[in-house]
């Protein structure tokens, strides 16, 4: 297992770094958030002793689950002086964040891509204001206007990238964006270009600040496509499991990352 999930990493940032040349973009302003799905402890664990450094979830109960297991397992390895210390991995929130779980996740998510609300955003300023921290954000935007898809609509994005921007312990690092799931190469292009369009309109009206400059776009089967528009991010699940044996998807825990 561990040989062929190293295969498909590198398999992965190979694929980055061609898209970023093709782009004549950095490979190193791409980062890859692993999406650890229905992958056992094991798996995760064994990421994260590649070198993995930043881990995405989409449901808070298994991140917060699994961000605890993982703290605990490198806090047993430091105290084990012949296994090396590794880093605590950088959390994501990247699914659907309702307000009555954002205090179970600010305590472990390094960033929340999907903020889509000003309720919502409030929601995690004032958690975040007891816990005497700034938590870092992306604005969900649905570029496609796919009625089944979570994220504000494009026409009222500005407004309220400026309104989440003035919160005090929320600090707003740019925008997501997720293409439909489809083949048509064109499409998917369509709406992340557009969803760069309005990254570059919102950095223009200079209401975020310096810190604005992330953009999360791409999964497996469009992250080339995503860094072509200038993604930070790019959230891969599937592509990272090829070959592996993942415990059985079911209702809203399926993920197409």
């Amino acid at each position: 297992m561990k040989r062929k999930l190293l295969e498909n990493v590198k398999k992965i940032e190979q694929r980055i770094a061609d898209a970023c040349h093709k782009a004549k973009r950095d490979p190193s302003s791409v980062t890859l958030v692993a999406v650890t799905k229905n992958a056992s402890a094991d798996i995760i664990r064994t990421l994260v002793d590649l070198g993995v450094e930043h881990v995405g979830e989409s449901r808070v109960q298994e991140l917060t689950k699994r961000a605890a297991m993982v703290n605990e397992w490198l806090g047993r390895r430091a105290r084990d002086l012949s296994a090396g210390a590794k880093p605590r991995p950088h959390w994501h929130m990247i699914g659907h964040l309702q307000r009555n779980k954002v205090r179970a996740v600010l305590p472990w998510a390094d960033l929340i891509h999907s903020v889509d609300s000003l309720r919502l955003a409030e929601e995690i300023d004032t958690h975040s204001a007891k816990l005497e921290r700034t938590t870092s954000v992306l604005l969900q935007v649905n570029v496609g206007d796919e009625p089944q898809k979570q994220g504000v609509a494009v026409a009222a994005a500005t407004h309220l990238a400026e309104q989440i921007a003035s919160l005090d312990h929320v600090e707003l690092r740019g925008l997501t964006g997720i293409a439909p799931l489809t083949d048509d190469a064109d499409r998917i292009r369509h709406v992340f270009e557009r969803a760069r369009e309005l990254f570059d309109e919102i950095v223009g009206e200079r209401t975020c600040g310096p810190q604005f400059k992330d953009l999360s776009l791409g999964m497996s089967h469009d992250f080339e496509h995503g860094i072509e528009f200038g993604a930070t991010y790019v959230r891969i699940g599937s592509a990272l499991f090829e070959g592996i044996e993942l415990a059985q998807q079911t209702g809203s825990a399926k993920q197409s990352a």
